[in-house]
């Protein structure tokens, strides 16, 4: 890109990174977890609604996953990531503004594309910043973004509300007064688009039909997983009469726990195997499902938050470091349908589940239908042959 872009040093653009991942992924897409008890209290926001206000933002990011892999201009690439970064905060503070239901439900299909932008070309910009001017990739410390945005995302709205407990516009201005911050650095710390990969020659190893297929489904079922717990964790904790106030805690839990989980996962998957590391990944995560289901207890609440947070980003990066190796001649189209699916299961659960709460008035019986589904992805991938 420009001058200043050769004067760029590692730490600088995997911290403009990190930043760009809090905005487009910490605000823009799970803000709106630890916000939903206040604007449900203050607004009327009924469950049904609050899981169509979810699938939206999930069907955003599969439209993003999409239009990733359909461009290959690395300039609209580029502008499209720098545009995800101002939409993030501006949409973060459209949303304090109104309580009119059909803006916000535009603004969290923004914020949907807002977080493909930061985790599928945010993530292809670094990595290949890095590799073209010869470090070795740090895609590990980039990761954190997400489970720092979670953190932000979670203590900023708790202090929030507390701050303002009669109104539920104050936290969402504040909280893009926060990201302001945040896209300082995120924006002028920006990778310059890396070039086309060299084409490689076609080996026959590509991934079998069965093999994408099985996957296909086994990461539908990890969506499902991943969106249920990103969605409604504060929600089901904060109508725990004895965890009720502890709900933005828990979500700022899942967070910590991310953020090194993917440097655990990649030793992990070094000493079992990334296939049994990932079978690891989904039962683990089926146990943090379950716990809240089981038990309204602290203990049950805090086993589901860490156990979520620790498992769904390496289930993230297990499963498209597979596709990816299973495919070297094309590993991005192979990547993208796995988004895909994984994107269709975050925009059916959530409105699902939020029509079975409201039915029922608890989300236990969401969570035994997410634990079930997760365990039928768990025996798709117990299908395919060992690494």
């Amino acid at each position: 890109m420009g001058a200043a872009d050769k004067h760029l040093q590692p730490w600088q653009v995997i911290t403009g990174g990190i930043c760009a991942l809090v905005l487009t992924l910490g605000l823009a897409r799970f803000a709106f977890t630890p916000l939903l008890p206040s604007l449900q209290a203050h607004t009327g926001l009924g469950d049904a609604a609050a899981g169509v206000l979810a699938a939206v933002n999930y069907a955003g990011y599969m439209s993003g996953a999409l239009l990733a892999a359909w461009i290959d201009s690395p300039a609209w690439r580029h502008r499209l990531y720098s545009a995800g970064l101002w939409v993030a905060v501006l949409g973060t503070a459209a949303t304090g503004l109104a309580a009119w239901y059909p803006g916000w439900l535009l603004l969290r299909y923004l914020g949907g594309l807002c977080g493909a932008a930061g985790m599928l070309l945010g993530s292809g910009l670094v990595l290949g910043w890095l590799m073209r001017s010869g470090r070795r990739p740090e895609l590990g410390l980039y990761f954190i973004g997400i489970g720092l945005g979670i953190v932000v995302s979670a203590l900023s709205a708790w202090g929030f509300t507390r701050l303002w407990p009669g109104d539920w516009r104050p936290p969402w201005l504040m909280l893009a007064v926060v990201g302001a911050v945040f896209l300082v650095p995120a924006w002028l710390w920006r990778p310059p688009v890396p070039p086309a990969p060299a084409s490689v020659a076609d080996d026959g190893s590509g991934p079998s039909r069965r093999w994408l297929l099985t996957m296909v489904g086994s990461y539908f079922a990890a969506g499902w997983g991943f969106v249920i717990s990103a969605t409604f964790t504060v929600a089901i904790v904060e109508r725990e009469p004895a965890l009720a106030g502890q709900g933005a805690f828990m979500w700022a839990l899942v967070g910590i726990a991310a953020m090194p989980a993917v440097a655990l996962w990649d030793r992990v998957a070094r000493r079992l195997g990334e296939q049994r590391a990932l079978l690891l990944a989904f039962g683990l995560q089926t146990l943090a499902v379950i716990a809240p289901a089981l038990s309204g207890s602290l203990g049950a609440a805090l086993l589901g938050a860490l156990g979520y947070g620790a498992t769904f980003i390496g289930i993230v990066s297990l499963t498209l470091a597979l596709a990816g190796r299973r495919a070297p001649r094309n590993p991005g189209k192979a990547m993208a349908r796995l988004t895909l699916s994984y994107g269709a299961a975050q925009v059916v659960a959530p409105a699902l589940a939020g029509a079975m709460a409201q039915a029922s008035g608890r989300f236990t019986g969401a969570l035994w239908l997410t634990a079930a589904v997760m365990a039928a992805g768990m025996a798709l991938l117990a299908t395919l042959p060992a690494e």
